[in-house]
């Protein structure tokens, strides 16, 4: 599994959530019930991981909406 997107914005979750998944992407939301207890003060990220083999593509699509400044270029978290 990779990590494609990392950030404590809601709406752009949302909206990549959606052109992955239109996309025919199987996506997986980490720690979103940490970000909501929080409060959402911004404080823990959410994450969006794809599948090995969905990176390149998922990362081509966010690129090509608009959103490639909030891909996630950092190490693969080793909890997952």
């Amino acid at each position: 599994m990779k990590e494609v997107v990392r950030t404590t914005n809601w709406v752009l979750i949302s909206r990549l959530t959606a052109l992955l998944e239109g996309e025919g992407i199987v996506i997986f939301r980490f720690d979103s019930h940490m970000s909501a207890v929080e409060g959402m003060i911004g404080v823990f990220p959410q994450r969006i991981v794809v599948a090995d083999e969905d990176e390149d593509r998922a990362r081509r699509l966010i690129r090509s909406a608009g959103f490639g400044d909030a891909l996630y270029e950092g190490e693969d978290s080793p909890w997952f």
